[in-house]
C-alpha cells in the first residue's frame, strides 16, 4: 500500500508544519515531499518508502548539478526525474511546475507600494473602502521604515470596543511582517468622525502595546463622511 503524507504522525507531516511555521522553517526535501506527496509501497525486496525517501532521492540524483539540485532538477525534463524510484511522470510534472512556480516568482517586479506621508494619504487609500459602509470596521495599515504600506489588514467588523480590539490581533500580523510601525484606520457610519471615548481608548490602549514591543502607532485615522479625523493632527494620539 502507497504511503501518505496523511499517514504520518502529524507532528512529523511537512504540511503541518508548513501551517505552522512556513515554508521556511522546511527544508527542500519536506518541500518536494509535500509535491510528491505519495510514497511506494514494500515489495518482497525492499520496505516502504515514503515521500520523504523519495524526495531525498531526488535530491541526491541531482546533487552534482551546477548551481546545487534544485536548479540541476528545474533544468530536467520529465523523463529525467522519471529516472529516481517513486517518481513517475504526474509526479515529475508537479515538480518541475512547482520549480518553475519559483522561478517566476523571483523574476515578478515588485509593484510600487503606497507610501503614507500625512493622515490625507491614509484617508485616500481608505475612503472609498469605508466610506459607505452601514457598520464600524477596523482596520491596521502596517508600514515599513520608508513608511510603504505593507499589507491592510480588518482587524474587527461592528461597535468598536477596547475588548474586542486586542494587542494580539493588531501586532501578531506586525511582527510577522516586520513592520517598522502601525497605523490606525477605522469608520463612522454616521458621517461624523469625532474621536469617541471607545475610540480614544483603543488608541491608548495599541499605543502602549506598541511602545512596549517597539512598533510604533503613528495616528489613528477615523473616516466620516468626506471628511476625517487624524488623532496623531489633533494631539490625542496618547
Amino acid at each position: 500500500m502507497t504511503l501518505s503524507i496523511r499517514e504520518w504522525p502529524a507532528p512529523e507531516r511537512p504540511r503541518e508544519r508548513l501551517e505552522a511555521s512556513g515554508p521556511r522553517a522546511l527544508s527542500a526535501r519536506e518541500l518536494l515531499a509535500i509535491v510528491i506527496e505519495t510514497g511506494q509501497p514494500a515489495t518482497s525486496d525492499r520496505p516502504a518508502r515514503t515521500a520523504l525517501d523519495v524526495a531525498t532521492d531526488l535530491i541526491g540524483y541531482f546533487g552534482q548539478a551546477s548551481g546545487g539540485a534544485l536548479r540541476g532538477m528545474m533544468k530536467g525534463s520529465v523523463a529525467e526525474l522519471c529516472r529516481v524510484p517513486g517518481i513517475g511522470p504526474a509526479k515529475a510534472a508537479k515538480v518541475l511546475a512547482a520549480l518553475d512556480l519559483g522561478r517566476r516568482a523571483t523574476e515578478e517586479e515588485r509593484g510600487a507600494r503606497e507610501r503614507i506621508r500625512c493622515a490625507a494619504d491614509v484617508y485616500a487609500l481608505m475612503r472609498l473602502a469605508l466610506r459607505d459602509l452601514a457598520h464600524e470596521e477596523f482596520h491596521v495599515l502596517l508600514l515599513s521604515t520608508q513608511n510603504e504600506v505593507l499589507r491592510k489588514l480588518q482587524v474587527t467588523r461592528g461597535t468598536l470596543d477596547a475588548s474586542l480590539v486586542h494587542p494580539r490581533e493588531v501586532f501578531r500580523p506586525a511582527i510577522s511582517e516586520a513592520a517598522a510601525s502601525i497605523i490606525l484606520v477605522h469608520n463612522h457610519p454616521s458621517g461624523d468622525p469625532t474621536p469617541s471615548a471607545e475610540d480614544r481608548a483603543v488608541t491608548r490602549q495599541l499605543k502602549e502595546a506598541g511602545g512596549i514591543i517597539g512598533i510604533d502607532v503613528l495616528d489613528h485615522v477615523i473616516v466620516g463622511e468626506g471628511r476625517y479625523v487624524s488623532m496623531a493632527e489633533i494631539g490625542a494620539l496618547g
